[in-house]
């Protein structure tokens, strides 16, 4: 099983210095190979005699004239360069594939990365070793064992972070306290409500930092182009956008993972969480949750536990229907958050209602039953259409983790 472990760097001056130079580099080799694949794939759809490209030509190509044209590149390790071209490959392949989108230009202070082979990489303790580096210090040390695949070095606001790949053993599953199955809503209100009635508010982290965001952000676009003062407010404004995506991360490592431990199945929304961001008046308090995230984290999580994550419909009336006798209403405004059954005559809370529903929902799936005797219909993940049968969907082994496992 692939694994990777994002650790901090503690490099000096010279160190730093030099990882900046490296990152610049596979940025400039990523820009140069997808300039010329553009330029080649033209070419080739224009006389089918001429070769198509591929990012092993580019690789050579591009060993061929480095030294006369780009001497600077044999300053840092030729994985930095090599890798970047590899990576264009595999994102252009995903694009045939329908996988992902066309690949872009990477740009400076944005896409500050290189990766390296697993030939070229090895840890000892609290260190690292980079080719034609040496040694860099990081903040902790490696948590898997096993054979390195990989190590990518990225630069997040003005710090250093190494994301090394280790293929392990399958980990012995640690069991749940299996307190049963339990649906989740998510919301902007509370970040999560349980179906048992626990209510998780979320830290809300871009909302709390709002106001000291908006003045960096008028102090940098003040600044003159070009100068030490706007490099300055860039870092300045850059730290607390880091900030405010560690403060999200953190929220959503603890409530995922205590989800996880408690419960064996969990039952979610598949939400089209791309669609609703393009309402103009909820789209922040939706990024500032995380949803997508939070569905990404559950997956994994529950099946290193050996546990499930139940995939509701995204057309699945959770809100709407009566989790007591199964009355649905017609209409609900997203801004009733209490509504009372014409049929039944509860009172319901909005979230725990839907919650309950979705509880509902996994139960009948994991009962065999059909999309009717569960009350609504049930899709695939990606909510394509009614009438399949619902997800269970196991969680990809390969992900990236950066917390310490409960």
């Amino acid at each position: 099983m692939l694994t990777a472990h994002r650790i901090a760097l503690d490099p000096n001056n010279r160190q730093s210095t030099w990882l900046a130079r490296a990152a610049g580099t596979a940025r400039f080799a990523w820009n140069w190979a997808l300039d010329e694949w553009q330029r080649q794939y033209a070419a080739w759809k224009a006389d089918n005699r001429r070769p198509r490209p591929s990012e092993a030509a580019l690789r050579r190509q591009l060993n061929a004239i480095k030294r006369e044209q780009f001497p600077w590149m044999l300053e840092v390790t030729k994985c930095a360069p090599q890798m970047a071209i590899m990576q264009l490959g595999r994102a252009f392949g995903n694009f045939f594939a329908g996988r992902a989108r066309y690949p872009k230009f990477r740009r400076k202070g944005v896409d500050d990365r290189f990766t390296l082979s697993n030939d070229q990489v090895k840890v000892s303790g609290s260190h690292i070793r980079i080719p034609k580096l040496g040694w860099v210090r990081m903040r902790e040390p490696l948590r898997f064992s096993g054979k390195i695949m990989s190590a990518t070095v990225s630069r997040t606001a003005d710090r250093w972070f190494v994301s090394i790949t280790v293929d392990t053993d399958d980990p012995p599953r640690r069991p749940a306290e299996n307190q049963g199955v339990v649906g989740v809503d998510v919301g902007v209100a509370a970040l999560a409500t349980l179906s048992t009635g626990e209510t998780i508010p979320g830290p809300k982290p871009h909302t709390a930092l709002l106001k000291r965001l908006r003045r960096l952000s008028r102090s940098l676009s003040r600044k003159q182009k070009g100068s030490r003062n706007r490099a300055r407010a860039r870092r300045k404004l850059a730290r607390l956008h880091a900030r405010t995506a560690n403060i999200r991360q953190d929220a959503l490592h603890k409530l995922t993972s205590e989800l996880t431990r408690r419960f064996h199945t969990i039952v979610i929304e598949d939400l089209n969480v791309r669609g609703m961001l393009a309402n103009r008046r909820l789209a922040r308090s939706i990024a500032d949750m995380g949803w997508g995230e939070f569905r990404r984290q559950l997956e994994y999580k529950a099946a290193r536990r050996g546990g499930l994550v139940v995939a509701a419909d995204r057309f699945f009336a959770s809100s709407r229907t009566c989790s007591a006798c199964g009355h649905q209403l017609e209409v609900l405004p997203l801004s009733v958050r209490r509504w009372r059954c014409r049929a039944c005559g509860i009172l319901h809370d909005r979230d725990v209602n839907a919650a309950r529903n979705l509880l509902a929902y996994g139960l009948a799936v994991l009962n065999g039953s059909t999309a009717s005797s569960a009350g609504c219909q049930a899709c695939g993940e990606e909510g394509s259409g009614g009438g399949r049968k619902a997800v269970v969907k196991p969680a990809s082994t390969k992900q990236e983790v950066s917390f310490v496992p409960a």
